[in-house]
């Protein structure tokens, strides 16, 4: 087990004990349920298992390639994870992201060849998303997969742009490169387009190629990069889905919504590459994230910055349309000074003090391997202010236990629970050789035991954990266990044989994980 005291998380927090203010308004977890996370707690391991803390267990819910429907299979590597009531007692629909696939696994794609157009069509087919029902069995106590209850998302599907055309279109065609997401106050899902330049490539304002594709769909398929960068609304009881243009374009990491008291929300969001910046949408209609204004952050200042053409001169300068600025997001924030960050990810909002929360994984670029977790406060504690505190809440290491923090969950209690993404190429070697794989922490932000962080599970080889999800009885967790065996050169040589182990190939799945312990410090 990796445990630190209180002196140790104050010296990584540069002397501010930052967890005083947020954990105070919520019950700390249970004495007896701190111990015995302190007598289980996993060691970091490295081995080709998800490995879990004593006393826990999982099943798998869904497995790559698994049908869920007459016409559709489960896709490959899932991610972001959400559930949403339905209209059924005790059925929930589960959303499910499937961030990109492995082309060697997938369509048998050797390095270095040129795919035909079945290969393409079969990598088309893994990406974009999942919608499922899903049931408790009331004899086991899991939760099922609703047989043939599944709809795809994928990169042929035809998705309309809200609020008005790019590219000289009011569509795109397909969704990709989905990372994580969120849900909003009126019951839809929201799937995060995030790194879409391998796909089309992409352009700047000025219609130059800034990155070149490299997954040979544009041999097939002309379509404009344009049409992805963006936040997809999805709806599963119509399963309408729309590209919302009022968010802005780039690496969509997640977008966290905040209900305000009159139905208006604000939605944060991260732009997951070196160096890009952090978001804020306020919306201008209730229950709608069609309309509103787009803001970005000057960390150094503690300001949003609007990113309304009408009220910047400076973007009119360089913009015809806000269309444009929405489209060029990258390029307008920096016009306006907006602060570089290293690498925002997720994001989440803390229940009871409504402070934001925001994954920054790491900066090599920036000589910061390890990352952090970086804590917003709005000013008087309204999120429509345009002013805000910031400060380190976490900070990544040896001396803390981990490194590259990306998804971040609180839980009933307030408590923190996230994950890591430490790149395959890098796990094992300097300076991350000591963490192990990529894993789950738990870290309780109030009570005597605030400050611990508690390695919870950790992947098999090559993997990241992602799209972590409490479960509807709040007695586990939903978890993805995300593209294992991501480095193998030969399909018949793979490194890692998780799931199903022996001489099988790796399969990306979603988890459900049970036991005392999350009973005891979720319930």
């Amino acid at each position: 087990m990796t445990r630190f005291n209180r002196r140790d998380f104050v010296t990584f927090m540069g002397g501010s004990l930052a967890l005083a203010a947020v954990g105070c308004a919520k019950k700390a977890p249970e004495l007896e349920a701190v111990s015995s996370v302190k007598s289980m707690g996993l060691a970091p391991l490295g081995n080709d298992q998800l490995s879990l803390m004593q006393e826990l267990k999982y099943e798998i819910l869904l497995e790559w390639g698994q049908p869920i429907s007459k016409n559709a299979h489960f896709g490959y590597n899932n991610d972001y994870l959400a559930i949403l009531p339905t209209s059924e007692p005790d059925i929930w629909w589960l959303w499910i992201n499937h961030e990109y696939c492995n082309p060697l696994f997938v369509s048998q794609y050797i390095k270095g060849s040129q795919k035909t157009k079945e290969q393409v069509a079969k990598e088309m087919s893994e990406v974009g998303g999942s919608l499922v029902k899903i049931k408790r069995n009331l004899k086991t106590g899991r939760w099922m997969f609703v047989p043939s209850s599944g709809k795809r998302f994928d990169a042929t599907s035809k998705i309309p742009f809200a609020g008005g055309k790019v590219a000289g279109s009011d569509h795109g065609i397909g969704t990709m490169g989905n990372c994580a997401g969120g849900t909003t106050p009126w019951n839809t899902f929201l799937t995060c387009e995030e790194n879409i330049d391998g796909y089309y490539g992409d352009v700047n304002s000025k219609g130059k190629q800034i990155d070149k594709p490299f997954l040979q769909w544009e041999n097939f398929y002309n379509y404009p990069p344009q049409h992805y960068g963006w936040v997809v609304e999805v709806n599963p009881k119509t399963l309408a889905a729309k590209k919302l243009i009022a968010l802005g374009r780039f690496a969509h990491e997640s977008c966290t919504v905040h209900k305000l008291s009159d139905g208006r929300v604000v939605a944060y969001s991260g732009d997951d590459k070196a160096d890009e910046h952090l978001y804020k949408f306020v919306s201008s209609k209730a229950n709608s994230l069609e309309e509103g204004e787009l803001f970005v952050a000057n960390i150094k200042k503690g300001k949003w910055l609007s990113l309304s053409l009408e009220k910047q001169p400076l973007l009119q300068k360089h913009f015809k349309t806000q269309i444009d600025v929405l489209t060029f997001a990258r390029e307008a924030s920096k016009i306006l000074g907006a602060t570089p960050l290293d690498r925002p990810e997720d994001i989440e909002i803390h229940p009871a003090s409504g402070e934001v929360f925001v994954a920054l994984t790491n900066n090599v670029n920036r000589m910061n391997f390890h990352g952090s977790i970086m804590k917003l406060t709005p000013k008087d504690g309204d999120h429509e202010s345009e002013d805000f505190k910031a400060q380190d809440f976490l900070v990544g290491g040896e001396g803390v236990g981990f490194s590259c923090p990306d998804n971040l969950m609180f839980d009933p209690k307030g408590n923190l629970w996230f994950t890591t993404d430490m790149s395959g190429k890098v796990i094992g070697k300097p300076p991350y050789k000591s963490f192990g794989n990529n894993a789950l922490f738990y870290a309780p932000l109030s009570g005597p035991y605030a400050g611990e962080v508690i390695r919870v599970a950790e992947g098999p080889m090559d993997s990241e954990l992602t799209g972590l999800c409490i479960t509807p009885d709040k007695t586990g967790l939903f978890l993805s266990v995300q593209h294992p065996g991501e480095l193998s050169k030969d399909a018949a040589k793979p490194t890692s044989h998780w799931p199903r182990g022996g001489s099988e190939i790796p399969r990306p799945c979603v988890v459900e994980i049970r036991g005392k312990f999350m009973e005891q410090v979720l319930g």
